[in-house]
């Protein structure tokens, strides 16, 4: 026959369980905050570099003469696209942005092909065009400084400009339209090159 247990030793043990919880760690807000603050200083920091990196870029491309701008005249449209313009490059070195003169802003774009050139329309960006004795032919690619996409989802044009040669990329809104422009841009090479000849 077992003996009853002692109230009071009841009362005993359950204060010896109430002694052994620990109450909740109170939140340190100031060690938090400082966190907080300390990260978003480094965050500040990595896109002020970059931004000063963009700018010293600049500088060094200094000696690239301005943008053509389009003549009053045209001429017809051979082709026309409407896409994105993902930045230039110096031709063959897809790593190698150029910056100078707003080359290196995305933007949304509006290319036309004519007898006189290509003329790109950037919205929220400097336009410029592309004389056709500067144009040095087209390709299909897969990426350009900053943007790789699936293989020849980026229409890259090479045309000169001062002393440089120059690959700039483009992607069209129907990526269907992108071998046209290479033909296209592969006659006006070779129309090019026959009348250098002469």
């Amino acid at each position: 026959m077992t003996t009853p247990s002692h109230p009071v030793a009841g009362l005993a043990g359950f204060a010896g369980l109430a002694a052994e919880q620990k109450s909740q760690d109170v939140t340190e807000w100031a060690a938090r905050i400082g966190w907080v603050v300390g990260l978003l200083l480094v965050i500040a920091l990595v896109y002020w570099l970059m931004h000063e990196g963009w700018k010293w870029r600049g500088t060094l491309q200094g000696d690239l003469p301005e943008l053509p701008a389009a003549p009053d005249e045209p001429g017809a449209a051979r082709l026309t696209l409407t896409g994105r313009y993902h930045g230039s490059t110096t031709a063959g070195q897809w790593l190698d942005r150029i910056v100078a003169h707003g080359l290196g802003t995305r933007s949304r774009v509006e290319l036309t092909l004519t007898d006189q050139g290509v003329s790109v329309v950037r919205p929220g960006a400097q336009d410029f065009f592309i004389p056709a004795a500067e144009l040095r032919g087209a390709r299909l690619d897969k990426g350009i400084a900053g943007k790789v996409l699936a293989e020849g989802g980026l229409l890259l044009i090479t045309w000169s400009h001062g002393d440089r040669l120059i690959d700039s990329g483009f992607r069209s809104d129907h990526a269907a339209e992108h071998p046209a422009w290479v033909e296209a841009l592969a006659v006006k090479n070779t129309e090019h090159n026959q009348e250098g000849a002469r």
